[in-house]
This record gives C-alpha cells, structure tokens and sequence, in this order.
C-alpha cells in the first residue's frame, strides 16, 4: 500500500429541473432516460466530492413532475477519449473487478466481436442509458452516478488469440515476492474488467451486462467486489482511509503534475504501437490481519506506517501533506521515523523515482469459520511500465517493511489496457484488427 494519495475530487455542479410529460398510464414510475433529461449539467463526480446523496423527503410528485437526479445520480465520465475511463477518476463508493479467459475454441475473432459488445455496454451504460440486449432494469431509476468501465489483456490472451508478437516485454509475469500466498485460480486472466460507480445498483448492473455480454466467448476466472467512502459521507474531500484506519494514500500522482502523462502512460510514440495513451495495471488481494493490527496501541501503529493516525501528517511533524523529515530525530538520538516505516519505504525518492497511480477498493467477503475478518485492500495501481513502477517498490517493502506482517497478499494480477476508444471504435481494436 505505497503512500500516495487520489487524484483531487471535484465537487459536482447542482442540478436544474425540467419541467416533463406525463408518463404512460400503463407504465410505472419514471424511466431511467427520462431522468437523464432532466439532470441539467453533468459534469465528472471525482472522489468524495460532496452533495446530496439521495431524494430529499417530499410528498410522492404528480404524475406530470419530473424529479431530478440528485448530484451525485447525474455524475457522468465520458467512454470515448484518449485514455480509458476508470484511471484518472476519483475513487468510485462501488466497484467490481473481474477477469474472464476465452472460451475454448475462441480466438482473435470471438475477442473482437466480445470487445465491442463489450465497448458498445460500456458507452451506454455511461450514459445513463440502458445496455442494447436484454437490460435487467436494475439501475432504471438511477443516472449514470460516474460509472466507468475499463477494459485490459493479461499475458495468457495473445497465445490464445495468435497475437504473441504484439505482446509488451512489460507485461511478462511479475516476479514472486517473499509474502505472496497467491491463490492461482484468484489471479491473473486474459482479460479483465474493472467497475466503479458511486451507487450499489450502477455498479452492479454494469456487472451484470459485461458477465451477460460475454455470452459464449469467455468465462469468468474470477470476481471481487470493493467499496470506499460515498460522497457527501465527508464535510470535506479527503483522502481515503483503509480498513486500518489509516489515511492511505496521500503521496499519489496528480493528473496536474508535469510528468503525470509520463509516469503513468504509455506514450503516442510507444512500443507496440496499441498501447499509445494506454496503462499498464497491477491488481492485488492483500488480506488485512485487521485482528493482530488491533491489538497494537496507537502510537505503534503510528510507527509502522510513519504517518499519525488522526490526520495522516508524517512523525515528523506538520500535516498530511507535509514532507517527511526523514533525519529527524527525537531527544534520544532515534529516527522519528522509524526505519521499516510504510511511508519512508514507499517514498519515490527512496525508489529511484518510482511511482504509481494507486485506485484501490476496500473488501469484506465475511468471517472466516474462527471469527476472523477476511477484509483488506482490492489494491489497483497504474504505471507505465510495471518494471519501473510496481516491482522495485513491491521489492523494497519485501525486504523489510513493518506493515508486511499484518498484511498477506492472496491474489495477483497484470493486465495491459489500451488507450481509449475514438468516436465509432472499441476498446483494444488497433491490437485486434491492426
């Protein structure tokens, strides 16, 4: 969990209402495209921007009143552009991550025409509107609520679709680590899928629609599901906590740093040539032994992170955005900042520049049978090149970092995503027909 922070939240502009027809008689309620009318500005929902986050209390409307789409309903990320959605956006409250391989049988052809089933699901449902085959109406009374799907190939899909010479070096396996329990039918995949939307229902039925979408062509390997703080649940934006307790991520790239593009992209001009504006993703289940991370005190806790637990300012002193004085030291001559702290391990200038754009969601798949959370972090980070982004940082806290015990790595992924789809194309079409 390397110390850095979401990319800054934007605070969604109100919306207008519109006067409507009245619906059919033989209809019931308000249809989800009706609603979209009536949203006003839309605008990208980032982070924990604040808002309403529901309909206010009121007596059940007229039949001829159109009620508008609450702030955080009407929030909408575009599907077409030149990176895929679900990167650069803020944390989604509701997310699903799922990997599918082809089916046996299903090559190159059967990948394409699933990728752009798969990119025709996605614009719409973006947009609020309902999926083309067989919609559930799951999410029918809600707007888009900034869902993003986004699309990527893992290392086993260009064998299996003849495409291994436009395979990246960057997407060869990753190495092992000493504290990976990695369950192999929970990793990896040929392609993967990740959803976010800041409504349970959203994000859901986005799920619902790639599943059905893949119709005969893949198979789900595997699936998992995440959350994080809903917007409006903060008086103000702010960085996330994890299920530690800890403010975790407040060193991350920002989208307006010079070499964000440079760090976190592949460039125009990049090998192959598919991946241009494209992002390569590291996926992990990391397992928070949340029972023995209790039983320390505060003050131990806060030492093996680095960071104060109360507002995430480094031992060191200042706030959370402060640097970290890592020479300070206290009245008898020890380190304030231990070490094998998280947040002096993880820091990119102990890493030779290394960095990554962390998107996490928090989990809780339930008990175990002896009454111990199975709880932790879905951890998602994209880099240019997992070489020089994941790997050296993953390494570092291998070899010593204090938080490691407490954790236990169950699940791993790398998947390479293109960049995004231009008007009247869908997502992987340069590898897939080029």
């Amino acid at each position: 969990m390397a110390d850095q922070s979401i990319p800054e939240a934007r605070t969604p502009a109100a919306p207008e209402s519109r006067e409507g027809t009245a619906a059919p008689a033989d209809r019931e309620g308000i249809s989800r495209r009706r609603l979209l009318g009536t949203a006003g500005a839309t605008g990208i929902v980032l982070g924990a921007a604040g808002g309403a986050v529901g309909y206010a209390a009121a007596a059940p409307a007229a039949p001829a009143e159109v009620i508008p789409l609450t702030s955080v309903g009407e929030g909408r990320a575009m599907f077409h552009g030149k990176h895929q959605p679900g990167i650069t956006d803020g944390l989604p409250a509701r997310g699903h991550l799922i990997a599918f391989d082809l089916a046996p049988g299903a090559g190159r052809k059967e990948a394409a025409a699933l990728l752009r089933r798969w990119s025709d699901t996605a614009r719409r449902l973006m947009a609020g509107e309902p999926s083309a085959d067989g919609d559930t109406g799951v999410a029918q009374d809600a707007g888009p609520s900034s869902l993003t799907l986004t699309f990527g190939f893992g290392h086993s899909f260009f064998a299996r679709t003849g495409l291994e010479k436009q395979r990246p070096p960057a997407l060869d396996p990753l190495p092992d680590f000493s504290s990976d329990h990695l369950d192999k039918a929970r990793s990896n995949g040929d392609l993967w899928v990740q959803i976010g939307a800041h409504d349970a229902l959203v994000a859901f039925h986005a799920l619902r629609a790639v599943q059905k979408g893949a119709g005969s062509a893949a198979r789900v390997r595997w699936q998992m599901n995440g959350f994080n703080r809903s917007p409006g649940a903060t008086a103000r934006p702010m960085t996330a906590r994890n299920l530690m307790g800890q403010i975790d991520g407040t060193r991350n790239p920002k989208p307006s740093e010079s070499d964000f593009d440079q760090r976190i992209f592949v460039p125009a001009n990049g090998d192959p040539a598919w991946m241009a504006h494209g992002s390569y993703v590291v996926v992990r289940r990391i397992r928070m032994l949340l029972d023995d991370w209790d039983k320390l005190a505060v003050t131990e806790q806060e030492a093996v992170v680095g960071r104060r637990r109360s507002d995430g300012a480094p031992l060191s002193g200042g706030t959370e955005t402060s640097e970290i004085d890592l020479e300070k030291t206290d009245s008898a001559g020890n380190l304030v900042v231990p070490v094998n702290a998280h947040a002096r391990i993880t820091r990119p200038d102990q890493n030779g520049g290394a960095a990554m754009l962390r998107r996490p969601l928090s989990y809780h798949d339930g008990m175990d049978p002896d009454g111990v959370p199975d709880a932790g972090l879905l951890f998602v980070c994209w880099q240019a090149d997992p070489l020089r982004g994941f790997v050296p940082v993953q390494r570092k806290l291998d070899r010593g970092d204090a938080l490691t015990p407490f954790l236990r790595h169950e699940a791993s992924g790398l998947f390479a995503a293109p960049g995004g789809a231009a008007e009247g194309e869908y997502v992987g079409q340069r590898l897939l027909e080029g």
